[in-house]
């Protein structure tokens, strides 16, 4: 049988294969987190930009709600002229 002995280039190779392991064991956990920070920048990015297009889109409807009055104002104002230019 023979005996396990310990010498410099044994002893190296351990400190390889345990390097190698904790390696293997942590590369998959530091790039979850990396595209998990990524992932929660983009959504941050998109959050900003849904709440600056929901503020335009009030904006919008507000002034499309404008426009509507005063084309309604228009409209009653040009059938007033034509009704008092027909007497």
């Amino acid at each position: 049988m023979n005996k396990f002995e310990l010498n410099a280039k044994t002893s190296l190779l351990i400190v390889f294969a345990f390097m190698g392991i904790m390696f293997a064991l942590y590369l998959p956990k530091i790039y979850l987190r990396n595209n998990i920070y990524y992932l929660s920048k983009t959504i941050d990015k998109l959050d900003s930009h849904e709440i600056a297009l929901k503020e335009e889109n009030k904006f919008l409807k507000q002034q499309l709600e404008d426009m509507k009055f005063k084309n309604q104002i228009m409209d009653s104002l040009m059938l007033n002229y034509k009704y008092q230019s027909i007497k």
